[in-house]
């Protein structure tokens, strides 16, 4: 059974998924900053791919890509570093990144080398549905990779019907349509999309992602999915706090505590 699927089976709610950048601040962090997380009591990690132009991503994550790739980040050094990660962390793990770097490596390569070093999913905000369907979804499936989807207040139900049954592991439900960043509370009309999405009955489990930063977004987004995904305010402690246990501590106290 993949990772992603037994976390979802043993835990249907309160999951935390934590976002970051490979290679931020320093290149050889990434291992150090998953090793924090589990030890945390982190459900779920989202690895991202450092990108020149992460069109959805806002100023905190992109100066973390620009940082990483001025220190050497690349996709065949991701690797490298993840080499022997399921000897140190259990948690699943998810690469996060565009289209661009990945066609670069070769998608089937791309495929095989992360189910060689444990890689339990992948998201590519920018894959177009059609492509995922006819050329992603079967190598996946070949290499037991979950493709996750992104929804967002403006797609249609006739779509996000659709997204849920054909994929598998979860949906990456986005909180606002605004690039990743955080908010001090959710609004009503943010507050109305998730009690909608949330009686659609979807099969898929949901996590809710963008603006996750503090107690009130935590509780909130907790209280209409299986769980929430934090970024940009983890990538901002990374580069704020002297190392990745503080970083990974200080989290912690601002989702349970601000």
């Amino acid at each position: 059974m993949n990772r992603l699927e037994k976390l979802f089976k043993t835990k249907q709610s309160g999951i935390l998924s934590v976002y970051f950048t490979a290679g931020y601040p320093k290149p050889d962090d990434t291992v150090p900053v998953l090793c924090e997380l589990e030890a945390h009591g982190v459900d779920l990690v989202e690895i991202g791919i450092p990108f020149s132009d992460p069109m959805a991503d806002g100023p905190v994550i992109q100066e973390s890509s620009t940082v990483s790739l001025a220190g050497g980040m690349s996709l065949e050094r991701l690797f490298g570093q993840l080499q022997g990660i399921r000897e140190r962390v259990s948690m699943p793990l998810i690469l996060m990144g565009y289209l661009n770097p990945i066609m670069q490596y070769g998608v089937e390569r791309f495929c095989r080398t992360c189910a060689e070093t444990g890689i339990d999913g992948v998201i590519v905000p920018d894959l177009p549905f059609r492509d995922y369907l006819a050329d992603y979804k079967p190598l996946g499936d070949r290499y037991g990779l979950k493709f996750i989807m992104l929804i967002t207040p403006e797609t249609s139900e006739e779509r996000i019907r659709f997204i849920d049954e054909h994929t598998d592991g979860f949906i990456y439900m986005v909180s606002t349509a605004s690039t990743t960043g955080t908010k001090e509370r959710f609004g009503e009309d943010t507050l109305a999309y998730f009690d909608r999405i949330n009686g659609m009955g979807l099969r898929n489990p949901r996590l809710i992602g963008f603006g996750i930063s503090n107690r009130a977004t935590f509780e909130a987004a907790q209280r209409h999915a299986a769980g929430v995904i934090v970024g940009s305010r983890f990538v901002k402690l990374l580069g704020s706090e002297p190392s990745p246990k503080e970083a990974a501590a200080a989290l912690m106290r601002a989702l349970r505590s601000e």
